[in-house]
């Protein structure tokens, strides 16, 4: 307990915090002070004291991501082919063939593309469609776009517009949101620990 420092992302604008729901909703704004920042980088301050007991490890406040724009000859020489078919041309890899489908490890979910964190581990769960579940993705990380023939929604990385996959709603999975992130594994890539 006590003050404890968090250093946001390196792809994060100090301009905007957003706190997840890593504590009760009786978490106060003036509990997350930004004590100093850089161009690329922020940092912050979570007074553990106050939030009684109710901290949870993992990420507990984050700047917004800054945006990544690159040309299509740009992201062909930083991705696989397999990557930009997916990232880039929002392709969907083969159900049960991705590496994060069954990965259990604690830590951090980025985006493949640029790097901007995306989901935690802990909202993580099994829903058996073969693709990697999570139940939330980490504050103003992911943007939704309904597909055009409205069945579905699109996900995307908010800072580089990486297609990530699709959101579903009201499957009845045991989780406190009540949606599904069905997320391609080869558009993640998993960092151990909670930085």
């Amino acid at each position: 307990m006590g003050l404890h420092l968090l250093k946001s992302s390196p792809f994060a604008t100090p301009r905007t915090f957003a706190v997840n729901s890593i504590a009760s909703s009786g978490f106060l704004s003036t509990q997350v002070r930004r004590l100093s920042f850089a161009t690329s980088s922020s940092l912050i301050a979570v007074d553990t004291n106050r939030l009684q007991g109710r901290f949870r490890r993992g990420i507990a406040a984050m700047a917004a991501p800054e945006t990544v724009q690159k040309s299509e000859e740009e992201w062909r020489a930083v991705l696989s082919p397999e990557q930009f078919r997916i990232l880039r041309q929002k392709g969907t890899e083969y159900p049960g063939t991705g590496e994060y489908d069954k990965f259990l490890e604690e830590g951090i979910y980025n985006c493949a593309g640029c790097g901007t964190p995306l989901y935690r581990s802990t909202t993580k769960f099994n829903s058996g469609c073969g693709w990697p579940a999570f139940y939330e993705g980490l504050p103003g990380a992911i943007n939704r776009t309904p597909d055009p023939d409205g069945r579905r929604t699109e996900i995307t990385c908010a800072a580089c517009g990486g297609h990530l996959g699709h959101v579903f709603k009201g499957e009845g999975f045991p989780i406190p949101t009540n949606e599904r992130h069905c997320v391609n594994s080869i558009s993640l890539k998993f960092t151990s620990g909670s930085s």
